[in-house]
């Protein structure tokens, strides 16, 4: 029997089907079953559009505060519900420089970020590379405790560490801030290891066999190699010395002193009750630089995050 052209048993022919058209006819290919793609695309959706309201929710208050900076003080008084400012004024931001003194605070956390910075790169690369390729009695041990540090919250430490502080005669000065934060951070320690044991021994060996020694090996290999991880390590500690509040709190008293939280802090004690949209404003000129900074090595500090797992044990 012909499956292009079947015949009943008397030999009469029958007209073709659709099916057997279908089937006769060359370069035809079955459909393929459908798959779960519709079901997995809804699902994706569904996905990103929770993280888009999760992204607006996270979001929304710190456009709520640039708004509110641009407003007058008789339409907060009148409508503070209101979105737009209705007139947009700068008033806020020029008031809110004047009334403390921004300027003294900006070069006080500048430098103090920037001095922090360059000491834990140096110290924290160095014990990376220690604890990375260096064999030693009690080197897991020695790093294990050492992490082990990062457990324990900094407010336990307080007292301990105001007392101290004040043995050394360093309260009420910066030292206080940048000495103890550039030689004892772990997680830079941490990091720095994890971006040394990615890097190939090869290169290393290679060295040893030239001649080098520890430091030349660190200094001309082992430390350009890092850059990348420098220069994330540099962003993420650069952040965190900027939004530094309650060790310059207990700290630092003299006002010439103070870093750009604290200031912010006295700021809205005097003014948060009588203009929100000074404080707002205050508040945007405290925030907006370090937010900068991070939208510009977002990147770098997603990819270290990355890297960094590559070559752990």
């Amino acid at each position: 029997m012909s499956l292009t052209n079947p015949s009943l048993v008397d030999g009469t022919q029958l007209p073709p089907t659709d099916s057997t058209i279908a089937i006769s006819a060359p370069g035809y290919r079955p459909r393929a079953p459908r798959t779960g793609k519709g079901k997995r695309r809804l699902s994706q959706t569904l996905l990103h559009a929770l993280l888009v309201v999760g992204g607006l929710a996270m979001v929304f208050p710190f456009l709520w505060m640039l708004l509110t900076s641009f407003k007058t003080l008789p339409q907060l008084l009148k409508d503070p519900l209101s979105v737009l400012p209705q007139p947009w004024t700068l008033d806020n931001y020029a008031d809110a420089w004047n009334a403390v003194p921004f300027g003294q605070a900006y070069l006080n956390s500048l430098y103090i970020a920037a001095l922090v910075v360059a000491g834990t790169l140096l110290t924290a690369s160095m014990a990376g590379y220690a604890f990375a390729r260096i064999r030693f009695r009690g080197a897991k041990v020695l790093f294990i405790l050492f992490l082990a540090t990062q457990m324990i919250p900094k407010q336990v430490t307080l007292i301990p560490f105001y007392l101290l502080m004040t043995q050394l005669g360093w309260v009420d000065s910066h030292l206080a801030l940048i000495v103890p934060g550039l030689l004892a951070n772990p997680f830079a320690v941490f990091l720095m290891r994890q971006f040394v044991l990615s890097l190939p021994k090869e290169l290393e060996e290679a060295a040893i066999v030239d001649g080098a020694g520890r430091w030349r090996i660190f200094w001309s290999i082992i430390l350009p190699n890092l850059k990348p991880g420098l220069a994330a390590l540099s962003i993420i500690v650069a952040l965190d010395v900027w939004n530094a509040f309650l060790f310059p709190l207990v700290l630092l008293n003299t006002p010439d002193l103070f870093t750009v939280p604290l200031l912010l802090s006295a700021f809205q004690g005097q003014f948060g009750s009588i203009n929100y949209g000074l404080v707002m404003a205050a508040s945007a000129i405290s925030t907006i630089p370090m937010l900068i900074v991070f939208v510009i090595g977002q990147r770098r500090i997603l990819n270290s995050m990355a890297a960094s797992g590559l070559g752990g044990r």
